[in-house]
């Protein structure tokens, strides 16, 4: 389900989704298939991809990793998975579920495996936007869940955007093929995607211009 106002946003954005095609990586979800999470991280990318983004997921077992080791080098094919789709995107959608007032582990314990990441050229979540969406059986587990994964995404130097979506398991958002019933919900969710689209295509425009300015810099004197 979509608000008119939202058809309206996403029309206008995929007018300009020709051309550079950012790379959104989405985390989340729980071991169970088709929890809330899953669903709205599955809806977020799905706007993202309607706007001209190319989308990965790593949900449900998929995010089912061994606790992170800095000590430990061997990682399981799913992590390394994990690492690869983290440095190649340009933006990232973290969904989690809201555990006794915070994110679950198996969110954490993904995130904490960035610490690989550590001497990249861009370190970490440097330079990637953060969408960030949790669920939860209540409105207060959502916000206090919220604030610490923005909290995190900054430790990690990603820009949480603006917009963070919160749904209160309770509710009715969700039927049973996973479609978001809820229209604030839903416009909420395509708001969240086309903010980390938008800033990948904006980064993109500044490094391609900075690129330009230093090859005109560089030329005959």
């Amino acid at each position: 389900m979509t608000s008119k106002g939202s058809e309206i946003h996403l029309d206008a954005m995929r007018g300009q989704s020709k051309g550079y095609q950012p790379l959104v990586v989405g985390v989340g979800g729980t071991p169970r298939a088709g929890s809330s999470s899953e669903c709205a991280l599955r809806i977020a990318l799905a706007a993202a991809m309607s706007l001209g983004a190319r989308t990965e997921i790593i949900c449900g077992t998929q995010a089912v990793l061994p606790v992170y080791d800095p000590n430990q080098r061997e990682r399981t094919p799913e992590a390394l998975r994990l690492i690869r789709l983290l440095r190649d995107c340009d933006g990232l959608i973290v969904a989690s579920p809201g555990y006794h007032g915070s994110m679950s582990g198996l969110i954490k314990n993904a995130l904490d495996y960035t610490e690989d990441m550590r001497n990249d050229s861009r370190p970490y979540l440097d330079g990637r936007a953060v969408g960030i969406i949790v669920c939860a059986n209540g409105w207060q587990a959502t916000g206090t869940t919220l604030v610490a994964l923005r909290s995190v995404v900054h430790a990690l130097r990603g820009w949480p955007t603006p917009m963070g979506v919160a749904i209160n398991s309770l509710l009715k958002v969700f039927d049973a093929h996973g479609r978001c019933i809820d229209g604030t919900a839903a416009e909420q969710l395509e708001l969240l995607a086309s903010q980390v689209v938008d800033f990948a295509r904006m980064k993109s425009r500044h490094a391609e211009e900075a690129r330009t300015q230093s090859r005109a810099g560089a030329g005959p004197q």
